[in-house]
């Protein structure tokens, strides 16, 4: 879409799978900056993330920069829903942080939409965004996991108690991770954000 000066972003394939409007939701931006521009740019994407931390479901911004010869940056932000995501798309707040920055950049921008899972982890292989420590991703989790867990174990434990182990096991991992990728998770990490940051 027209960024108001000349610079177009255009959207990347959508993927197969529809979010629904309360599948978490990454946003991946492709920019590539002028030379001699990248401290100006640097400086906007740090204005950008600061508007980002007051916004409605924002559950997190990574950056990757360019290697060495290269100028293209990407930028990663993960909303809880894509209502929110959407919200921040077409909002005036973003909009002029697009316009000041189109002076900056060479060529197309893209932006592509991730639904699903990948705010919970980032696998294996994949750029290294500013990721917290892992002892502080680990602690999050298990602060998550166990109450939800226990709850579920005390609430529906008796109910399957008639079921085979296995398929016992299964449902209650479900459930588990169901509510772990859908509503406690994205709590979490929004709640411990600031502790979170590297």
């Amino acid at each position: 879409m027209p960024n108001g000066s000349g610079v177009q972003a255009t959207r990347a394939q959508a993927p197969q799978l529809v979010p629904q409007p309360r599948d978490p939701v990454t946003l991946v931006v492709r920019r590539r900056v002028r030379p001699g521009q990248q401290e100006a740019f640097e400086s906007l994407v740090s204005g950008i993330s600061d508007t980002l931390l007051r916004w409605p479901g924002h559950l997190g911004t990574g950056v990757v920069r360019p290697v060495p010869g290269q100028r293209e940056y990407t930028m990663v932000v993960r909303f809880d829903d894509t209502a929110n995501a959407a919200s921040w798309e077409d909002s005036p707040e973003r909009a002029e942080w697009l316009q000041r920055m189109a002076p900056l950049l060479d060529g197309e921008t893209t932006l592509e939409q991730q639904p699903g899972l990948e705010f919970w982890f980032t696998p294996p292989g994949s750029p290294v965004l500013s990721q917290p420590r892992r002892w502080k991703m680990l602690v999050v989790t298990l602060l998550a996991l166990y109450p939800t867990s226990l709850l579920l174990t005390v609430l529906i434990g008796p109910a399957l108690a008639h079921l085979p182990l296995a398929l016992r096991a299964l449902l209650q991992a479900a459930l588990v991770v169901s509510l772990m990728t859908y509503l406690i998770m994205p709590v979490a990490t929004r709640g411990f954000r600031r502790w979170l940051q590297p």
